[in-house]
């Protein structure tokens, strides 16, 4: 019970540390302190005034500022308290010899995603690290949701159902990594215009060629240049196609699912969640990604996973026994 309630403290943190992350990047604090895991090699940007005021002389339109600096060392710290608290649930595991597996995955998760965000730093914002750093911290929370959701008990659904589930995961989490991949190549305006595309439903001057690329510079294509606009616009596209098809596959869900009634709640919630989330991307192509919207989405993109994750942890497969049976023909109905 103890470590149920430190898990449910670490999905509270985790709640505030993703979108905190959101924040920090899209107002391009991310190397608000170019070293880690200190700023300056200082534990506060209070103690390393002096050099953000030198790097600010420098530079004064660079990354580094003193604002930048305490939001991404908030960040930090509230990311290191996670991971503390993380700690605490596998010792607590590993003590009543109960659920170690779960819990050793989920400290080797936060151990990974501290890496990536050492990376993100030291390797100046590769966007391949940025955007693993972005699906990290879903995927952290993912699986402390499914941590805190999973139970003996489980509303019955048929087995097609529960896969239909996975899918219906497996195309939010695709469409997370490419929200990720837009929004650290800032190709979240390439499109301007909804539903068409700058004038087009399928845009002539896209380019896939480079646009999906791997440990290069920031924005940066093999050649070493800035992508071209063919390419961002690529990127865009693909991530309105992604919700197309999630939009798809969880209106299936929720109209599949409603035979269940005590699934209907928790249908419910995913259908307000996913008509949000959709609205806030059509609202930060038309009024130009103001920061509340954009940090809005990238919330919206973490419940939405959340609740997937939750709907498939609620419920188990029947037994074929009753699956064929009278008895589940009328529990179906």
């Amino acid at each position: 019970m103890r470590a149920r309630r430190v898990l449910w403290l670490a999905l509270a943190l985790a709640l505030i540390v993703v979108p905190l992350g959101a924040y920090v990047r899209l107002s391009d604090a991310g190397l608000g302190c170019p070293d880690w895991p200190g700023c300056y090699g200082k534990p506060t940007p209070l103690a390393a005034a002096a050099e953000i005021a030198r790097a600010m002389a420098l530079d004064p339109d660079g990354p580094v500022s003193h604002a930048k600096a305490w939001k991404e060392m908030i960040h930090r710290y509230l990311a290191a308290g996670l991971g503390f608290v993380i700690l605490c649930a596998t010792l607590l595991a590993f003590a009543t010899r109960r659920d170690r597996l779960p819990a050793s995955v989920l400290l080797a998760l936060v151990v990974f995603q501290g890496l990536l965000g050492m990376w993100t730093v030291t390797l100046l914002l590769k966007p391949a690290i940025v955007t693993a750093h972005l699906v990290g911290g879903m995927a952290l929370v993912a699986a402390l949701a499914w941590c805190v959701s999973r139970g003996d008990d489980g509303v019955a659904v048929a087995p097609w159902y529960r896969r239909l589930l996975v899918l219906a995961l497996a195309a939010v989490g695709a469409q997370i990594a490419l929200g990720g991949w837009v929004s650290t190549h800032y190709a979240a305006l390439a499109c301007q215009g909804f539903p068409s595309c700058n004038g087009e439903l399928v845009p002539a001057s896209m380019r896939f060629d480079g646009a999906f690329h791997g440990l290069r510079g920031f924005g940066e294509p093999a050649g070493g240049v800035p992508l071209e606009i063919g390419q961002l616009v690529a990127i865009h596209w693909a991530h309105r196609l992604g919700a197309v098809l999630v939009s798809l596959a969880l209106s299936i869900v929720v109209v599949l699912g409603w035979r269940w009634p005590a699934l209907r709640a928790r249908l419910a919630a995913l259908t307000l969640v996913w008509a949000a989330q959709v609205g806030l991307g059509v609202a930060n192509v038309l009024l130009q990604l103001p920061l509340p919207l954009a940090v809005a989405h990238n919330a919206g993109a973490m419940l939405l996973l959340l609740l997937s994750v939750h709907l498939l942890a609620a419920t188990r497969s029947v037994p074929a026994s009753v699956r064929f049976g009278w008895k589940w023909k009328r529990e179906a109905i």
